[in-house]
């Protein structure tokens, strides 16, 4: 028999696996984080995916964290920032060998989340998908992508892998999941940042060349200070496809700057400043885009860090 999934975020990123996983029949529960987020999804009718021209809604059974039925799989798919203090709200539930997967961007609330709740293996993911939220509890697949999962600490391969095949949910078991980590981290310091400051898509960032390969080599530092060689092999060449790739699109950090939203500037480049600092590189193009980011940040009444 199957276990239950349930998903922490109805996001963008949660909304798709959670349409996904439920429209293919595996049992799932969406946790809303109070009443009122509750009452506006009842109201709504469910979350409802927009894909390939298509838009279906989904009547996904949904509770408030305070629930009691226990939590056997947890995918964690909130902000970076919000995360811990998430799980924190659920932990009661959690049973002694539960698994928690973090779809977070960036680096630092994984680790710490696993340290908190040792008795919990906590599986984390990186994803290229393309999703975004239309409107409350309304989910757009923009782009099929990857999804990496790996546990740093057990390399065993999970026997409910098979679930997200039957979801169509494109996956790879990463044998080093902290590679793939570091590695979006560095293309996300690199793309987004600049996309902020110089307020424009990403596309138009080919017009900043000298910035741009300035930061990717001070990234590939810290990579490579952080044995992460794999990450750091061809940084540059990655970032500059990314950016052809996608030059139409405004990067994530644009958006939340944009909306009003707290940026997850804490795990990007600050997680990237502190390991420097850490490892002894110096990389002052990294914290001079740092301290400019946080700056503006502050000009729009939202949180530095």
């Amino acid at each position: 028999m199957t276990g239950v999934w349930h998903v922490l975020g109805a996001g963008s990123l949660g909304g798709l696996w959670a349409t996904r996983l439920f429209r293919a029949g595996l049992p799932l529960h969406l946790i809303l984080r109070n009443p009122q987020r509750l009452a506006e999804y009842h109201a709504a009718g469910g979350l409802e995916l927009l894909e390939n021209g298509t838009s279906r809604l989904y009547a996904i059974p949904a509770e408030l964290p305070e629930a009691t039925t226990p939590i056997e799989r947890l995918l964690v798919a909130c902000k970076a920032y919000d995360a811990e203090a998430a799980v924190a709200e659920v932990a009661p539930r959690l049973t002694k060998h539960s698994e928690i997967l973090l779809l977070q961007n960036g680096l630092g609330s994984q680790q710490a989340i696993a340290e908190q709740w040792p008795e919990s293996r906590c599986i984390f993911i990186s994803s290229t998908e393309g999703a975004y939220r239309q409107a409350d509890f309304q989910i757009v697949h923009a782009g099929r992508g990857q999804n990496w999962l790996g546990d740093p600490v057990n390399r065993q391969r999970p026997p409910w892998l098979g679930e997200l095949n039957l979801a169509d949910i494109p996956y790879t078991w990463a044998e080093d999941i902290m590679a793939k980590l570091w590695r979006k981290l560095a293309i996300n310091c690199a793309i987004n940042p600049l996309s902020v400051l110089n307020d424009c898509r990403n596309g138009e960032l080919l017009n900043h060349p000298e910035p741009l390969h300035k930061l990717c080599c001070e990234l590939s530092e810290v990579l490579r200070a952080c044995d992460q060689m794999d990450a750091a092999d061809g940084l540059e060449a990655e970032v500059l496809r990314i950016i052809q790739a996608t030059a139409q699109n405004f990067s994530s950090m644009h958006q939340d700057v944009q909306n009003g939203r707290r940026t997850e500037v804490s795990f990007l480049l600050g997680q990237a400043s502190r390991a420097a600092h850490q490892h002894g590189v110096v990389t002052p193009t990294l914290r001079e885009l740092l301290d400019r980011l946080q700056a503006l940040l502050r000009r729009h009444g939202l949180p530095d860090d």
